[in-house]
């Protein structure tokens, strides 16, 4: 009896193949559609990732996305600057970018380095189109990064819905404290 069972719960032999075989003909009576690639342009879907692009005025060259790339295919060089400020006691030193430098060849396109820098000077851009003859030619250097800003998408809108920003929050806890009253 028990035999009687698992023959009944498996099903009629061949109904995968028969399903499979049903899957195999809907989709060969259905007209297929070809991208003509080259001369139309694919569309993609929105903040899809295809190369980093620098925006060098925010660069601090404090080093985190060199130090965090798994690949270690970012290089970075600089110098220290003094600047005057006008009151302070002693002039002030900054780095200045020279060097910027992102290895193609070697990058997993994992995302880390734009994650990690606090200044906003990486992004991602859609840009996919850089193929190279020679693979030399995949290090890029900080003036073709500095090229793609043009490509970067702006940021999605927040959600209505969603929770406020931590700008939005502090702005509105200031407006509705009460002003600070003198102690006399």
């Amino acid at each position: 009896m028990g035999g009687m069972t698992e023959r009944s719960e498996r099903g009629v032999p061949g109904e995968g193949l028969v399903k499979g075989l049903a899957v195999t003909l809907k989709t060969m009576t259905r007209r297929s559609t070809t991208q003509q690639y080259p001369d139309v342009a694919p569309e993609l879907p929105p903040r899809s990732r295809g190369v980093i692009a620098l925006l060098e005025e925010n660069c601090t060259v404090c080093m985190l996305c060199a130090r965090e790339c798994p690949d270690w295919c970012i290089y970075i060089d600089s110098h220290k600057e003094e600047v005057a400020v006008p009151g302070a006691a002693r002039p002030r030193q900054r780095n200045v970018l020279d060097k910027f430098d992102i290895d193609f060849s070697l990058c997993m396109y994992c995302g880390i380095c734009v994650e990690v820098c606090p200044f906003d000077a990486l992004y991602w851009t859609p840009e996919f189109e850089y193929a190279e003859y020679d693979i030399k030619d995949l290090l890029h250097d900080k003036d073709h990064l500095g090229e793609w800003m043009a490509t970067v998408p702006p940021p999605p809108a927040h959600d209505p819905n969603g929770e406020p920003s931590k700008e939005e929050t502090t702005a509105a806890r200031k407006a509705a404290a009460p002003p600070p009253t003198e102690v006399r």
